[in-house]
C-alpha cells in the first residue's frame, strides 16, 4: 500500500520545485557536499559517477540517478564519470552498453572523456586481491556456492568458518594464480575475503571476491576466466577514479562497511558512499531482471515497447528529456522509501508538451458527416493556429469540404443530460470552421448502427463564430474525408493493474498483475494532411484527445503510426488543487 505520508511529502516537494532549472533545495546529499567543501575535504573536489551494469536497458529509476549524479557535478563545478560495472560477462552485452550511452546523452548529459569500465581495472583488481592474500586477508575456498550459503548463517545465527579458511598464504597465492590460468572448472573454487563469520552484517561474513567463469567478455574476450564480484570491483573502481562522493541507492547501505573495509585494508583513496532512496513509481516495475523476463517471454514487444518504463520505451512513446529531468528534480532525494504517483511524471510531461507540441486534428473512431447545403466539389483552406501557447509557432491551412469525419463519441442519437456535442436537431461548432446542425441520421439497415450524419452548415459562421451572437456549447474536431490521411493509433494504459506490482506479500507472481488492456490499436483513424511529412519521433497534440508521437520504429511515409504519449486529463493537477484547498 502507498504511504499517505509519502504521498504528502512527494506533493510538497513538487510544490516547492517548479522546473528543472529551479535552484535545488539543500537536501541531505547536498548538505554533506557543502560541508565537505567548507572543510576543503578532497581539496574542494566534487567528482561523482553513474555506474550502470550493462545487463539490460536503463529505466526511469536510473534516470533519477543519472540526473542526480550529473546534476551534482554540474552544480558544484565538478566532474561526473560514466562507468560500466561490467564484471559478469554471462549477462552483459555490447548492445546494452550502446543503449545506455544513448540514453544518458538523450537525457542531456555528457561524460566528456570520462568513459570507463570496471574491466579497465581487471589487472589492478587482481593485484589488489594478491595484496590482501599476502597479508592474510583473503583465501581460496573450495566450498560450492550452495555450501557457502549454508556456512554463511542467518540474521539470527552466526556463520561458521570454511574448512579452507586457514590455508597458508603460499597455498592461497598458488591456487589463485592457477585459477587465473584456467586450471580449474567453473564453480570449483572462489577467492573470499577473510573478515568475520560472526559479524551481524551478513555482507562481512567472508564475502566472495572472485569466481571462476569461463565466459567471453564483451570487451576483454577470453583473456580472463576469473571475474571480480560487484562488491569487490565497485569500491576499488571508485577509488581508482578518485570519486569523492559515491551516490548509491539504499540497498547498498549494508554493503558500505564492506566497501570501507576493502579500502582500509588496501590503504587506497577512500571514496565516501552516500545512500538515497531509489525511485519507486506506481503501476511500474523497476527490476531490470523482471523487465528482461517480460521481454524474453513476449509480454511486451521489446525493451523499447512504449509501455515499458525504460528510457528507450519512454523516448519511443514521446516523452521529452526535459520532462523527465523536471520530474526527477521535483521528487528530490530522500532516505525513506516511498512510491511516487505516476500521475506526477505525466503531469511534468504535459507541462512540457503543452509549450512545445503543435496542435493538429485527428479522428480516432470516425463517423462520416455530409453537409447537404455545402457546394459539392468546393474546398476551403481555413486558418488554424499551431499552438495557442506560443504564437511564434505560426498558423497552418487545413482543408474543409462537404464530407467530414468527426469522432463517433461526439454524437448521441438520444443524448444524456449535459451532453453538449452533436445530436439530432442540435447545433455545434466545428473547430476553426463553421456551425453545423444535425438534420438526419443514416443507419445500417442490417445492424441499425449509425453510419452517417446528414447536416447543414451556417456560412455566416466561418472561423467558428456567429455574427448574430448566438452561442453553442459544443466544439468538435474534424477532418475532411477526401483530404485526410489514414493512420494507425496505439493507445496505452498502465502495464500493470496493481499499484505496486513488485509487492510479493500476496504470494502472486508479478506477471499476474499485467494489464490485459495496456494496449489498444486503432487501425482506421484519420488525421489532417499536415501530418503527411511528420518525422519519426515528432510530437503533437491531437485536439481534445491527448499528446501523440510518430512511432520511431513502425511509422513511415506509407504507414503513419502514432503512439499516445499521454492523455489530456491531468489527475495530478487535481491532486494539487485538492492539497492546496486543504
Amino acid at each position: 500500500m502507498k504511504d499517505a505520508k509519502s504521498d504528502d511529502k512527494n506533493w510538497k516537494q513538487a510544490k516547492n520545485k517548479t522546473t528543472a532549472d529551479s535552484t535545488p533545495s539543500l537536501d541531505f546529499i547536498r548538505t554533506i557536499i557543502e560541508e565537505d567543501l567548507n572543510t576543503n575535504k578532497n581539496d574542494g573536489r566534487v567528482h561523482t559517477r553513474f555506474p550502470p551494469e550493462p545487463n539490460g536497458y536503463l529505466h526511469i529509476g536510473h534516470a533519477k540517478s543519472i540526473c542526480l549524479n550529473f546534476g551534482l557535478a554540474t552544480e558544484y563545478k565538478g566532474l561526473c564519470n560514466l562507468r560500466f560495472d561490467d564484471t559478469n560477462p554471462s549477462k552483459e552485452e555490447a548492445e546494452y552498453v550502446e543503449s545506455i550511452k544513448e540514453d544518458v546523452r538523450w537525457l542531456g548529459f555528457d561524460w566528456g572523456n570520462r568513459l570507463f569500465y570496471a574491466s579497465d581495472y581487471f589487472e589492478q583488481l587482481y593485484k589488489y586481491a594478491v595484496q590482501l592474500i599476502k597479508v592474510g586477508k583473503a583465501y581460496v575456498c573450495d566450498l560450492s556456492a550452495e555450501e557457502i550459503r549454508e556456512y554463511r548463517g542467518t540474521l539470527t545465527e552466526p556463520g561458521k568458518d570454511s574448512p579452507y579458511r586457514n590455508r597458508s598464504i603460499e597455498e592461497n597465492l598458488d591456487l589463485f594464480e592457477r585459477m587465473r590460468a584456467g586450471e580449474f572448472e567453473d564453480g570449483s573454487r572462489v577467492l573470499r575475503a577473510k573478515i568475520d563469520m560472526a559479524s551481524p552484517n551478513l555482507n562481512m561474513r567472508d564475502p566472495v571476491m572472485y569466481r571462476i567463469l569461463h565466459a567471453v567478455h564483451h570487451r576483454t574476450g577470453d583473456k580472463w576466466c576469473i571475474y571480480p564480484t560487484y562488491d569487490w570491483a565497485h569500491g576499488q573502481s571508485d577509488s581508482i577514479e578518485g570519486i569523492t562522493h559515491s551516490i548509491c541507492t539504499l540497498e547498498f547501505e549494508d554493503h558500505r562497511p564492506l566497501y570501507d573495509w576493502f579500502l582500509d585494508q588496501l590503504g587506497v583513496f577512500h571514496t565516501q558512499q552516500i545512500e538515497f532512496a531509489r525511485l519507486n513509481l506506481s503501476y511500474t516495475m523497476m527490476s531490470k531482471r523482471k523487465l528482461l523476463q517480460l521481454v524474453e517471454e513476449g509480454h511486451v514487444a521489446g525493451w523499447d515497447d512504449p509501455r515499458m518504463p525504460t528510457i528507450s520505451g519512454l523516448r519511443r512513446r514521446g516523452y521529452t528529456p526535459e520532462s523527465i529531468r523536471d520530474f526527477c528534480d521535483r521528487i528530490g532525494v530522500a532516505k525513506r522509501e516511498s512510491i511516487v504517483d505516476i500521475a506526477l511524471l505525466e503531469h511534468c510531461l504535459r507541462l512540457d508538451l503543452n509549450k512545445r507540441a503543435p496542435r493538429v486534428m485527428a479522428v480516432l473512431r470516425p463517423l462520416r458527416v455530409i453537409i447537404d447545403n455545402y457546394p459539392e466539389g468546393r474546398v476551403e483552406e481555413l486558418d488554424a493556429e499551431n499552438n495557442p501557447e506560443d504564437s511564434s509557432m505560426g498558423t497552418r491551412k487545413i482543408p474543409f469540404s462537404r464530407e467530414l469525419y468527426i469522432e463517433r463519441d461526439d454524437f448521441r442519437e438520444d443524448p444524456p443530460k449535459k451532453f453538449f456535442r452533436l445530436s439530432p436537431g442540435r447545433e455545434v461548432r466545428l473547430k476553426h470552421a463553421y456551425y453545423i446542425k444535425c438534420e438526419r441520421v443514416v443507419k445500417d439497415e442490417q445492424t441499425g448502427e449509425v453510419i452517417e450524419l446528414r447536416c447543414t452548415y451556417d456560412p455566416e459562421t466561418r472561423g467558428g463564430w456567429s455574427k448574430d451572437g448566438r452561442m453553442v456549447k459544443g466544439t468538435l474536431h474534424w477532418v475532411s474525408v477526401p483530404h485526410s490521411l489514414k493512420a494507425e493509433v496505439r493507445l496505452y494504459n498502465h502495464l500493470f493493474v496493481k499499484e505496486d506490482p513488485a509487492d510479493e506479500s500476496e504470494g502472486a507472481d508479478f506477471k499476474t498483475y499485467l494489464n490485459p488492456k495496456s494496449l489498444e490499436i486503432l487501425f482506421s483513424c484519420r488525421v489532417e494532411p499536415s501530418l503527411a511529412d511528420a518525422k519519426p519521433g515528432s510530437r503533437c497534440q491531437f485536439l481534445r484527445q491527448g499528446y501523440f508521437c510518430v512511432d520511431s520504429v513502425d511509422s513511415s511515409r506509407h504507414r503513419l503510426v502514432f503512439n499516445c504519449t499521454v492523455p489530456l486529463r491531468d489527475t495530478w493537477a487535481k491532486i494539487e488543487k485538492a492539497q492546496k484547498r486543504s
